[in-house]
């Protein structure tokens, strides 16, 4: 059977068989249905297509993917998805696959990238006339195994020392701190509104990028949780200082992980202390106790304090699959030469193409 593609606007009639492919394939919270769905409401511009291999029955690949630039396609990435909005059934050759899809998508494109892929999915493909893979990013988790108190006790000197004062500190002058969960989806509402006036009086106020309640990333946070809390599968963490609001996370669940997706704190808390800091340890207390999860997921871009919290790091890659085996090692040499790179943009690019805010496979 050939590909079947589709305007991305058909995908509620292909959701059942997108959660069949990811429970048997990824299994992340991150592609399950319920999040894909409040992106496409939010961040799609309506050339987005959905993408579907069956053979015998069996479905083998889906994905969302989008024209980037002329001759150049990729799967759906906005910001908010840590991963490529791509599945593909664990054993699949996508290599001969891709080819064909290329044939199948409008223009003639040239370059197919899959984007954000995790190496917890499947093994990262090696390179060969037609793909090669490029590190995106390091991102780091914690494996929720033992007891907290041996978990900490792994952590450095310095990590348990830097908490320990700041707790005190705390009880010295008098500020009690407190862990609040949210799981209720009529919860979900005032959670992305007081999570958005934090962000909102921090430093991404400055650049335009901080959620609001009601702005494109509030409607998707508020829908996409609402939806997750539905089947018990998110949360949402206030700490607080008295009655004094200082930090938030904003969580999915799924396949015996936790992943944190955004986390803020207020800014304006008195120097030598974090709540941030202070909210992940009680949080990590919380996950080893209760031994809900395994893995605890971070997806960002390991920053200096994931390594304080755990050694457990993996990185994340693009693939690009090309169209001819010549195009492999124009690409390869283009990046060591600037102004190859820029004249290979050059004609790949639509004349008023707007740049794209996400890291590009192509980069």
């Amino acid at each position: 059977m050939s590909w079947i593609v589709l305007p991305a606007g058909a995908f509620e009639g292909y959701k059942q068989q997108w959660r069949e492919l990811n429970a048997a394939s990824a299994a992340s919270p991150l592609l399950d249905p319920d999040f894909v769905t409040p992106l496409l409401a939010e961040f799609a511009n309506g050339q987005e297509l959905l993408v579907c291999y069956v053979r015998d029955g069996v479905t083998l690949l889906m994905g969302i993917v989008v024209p980037r630039r002329r001759g150049v396609w990729e799967t759906f990435q906005p910001s908010q998805a840590p991963l490529g909005i791509w599945l593909q059934r664990p054993g699949v050759d996508a290599a001969p696959l891709l080819d064909s899809l290329m044939r199948k998508l409008p223009g003639t494109p040239l370059i197919f990238g899959l984007t954000q892929c995790d190496p917890w999915h499947g093994p990262r493909p090696s390179d060969s006339a037609t793909q090669n893979s490029i590190d995106y990013i390091d991102t780091a988790h914690i494996t929720v195994h033992g007891s907290f108190d041996d978990y900490w006790a792994a952590r450095g000197k310095n990590l348990r020392a830097n908490m320990k004062k700041q707790r005190a500190k705390l009880h010295k002058e008098g500020i009690v701190a407190r862990l609040q969960i949210s799981r209720a989806p009529e919860e979900m509402a005032e959670a992305v509104r007081d999570f958005g006036r934090l962000e909102s009086a921090g430093w991404k106020a400055g650049l335009g990028t901080a959620l609001h309640g009601d702005n494109d990333q509030g409607r998707f946070y508020r829908g996409m949780l609402e939806a997750f809390c539905r089947r018990d599968s998110a949360s949402v963490y206030r700490y607080w200082f008295n009655e004094q609001l200082v930090a938030m996370d904003l969580c999915v669940e799924g396949n015996g992980m936790i992943v944190v997706l955004k986390t803020s704190y207020d800014e304006s808390v008195a120097s030598g202390l974090s709540p941030s800091l202070l909210m992940r340890e009680e949080c990590c207390r919380l996950f080893f106790e209760q031994a809900r999860f395994g893995r605890v997921e971070f997806y960002g871009k390991v920053l200096e304090w994931h390594t304080r919290w755990t050694e457990e790091i993996r990185t994340l890659y693009h693939l690009n699959h090309y169209r001819w085996p010549g195009l492999v090692r124009l690409h390869r040499f283009s990046r060591r030469s600037p102004t190859l790179l820029g004249q290979l943009r050059a004609r790949l690019a639509p004349r008023a193409a707007p740049p794209s805010p996400v890291s590009s496979p192509l980069e």
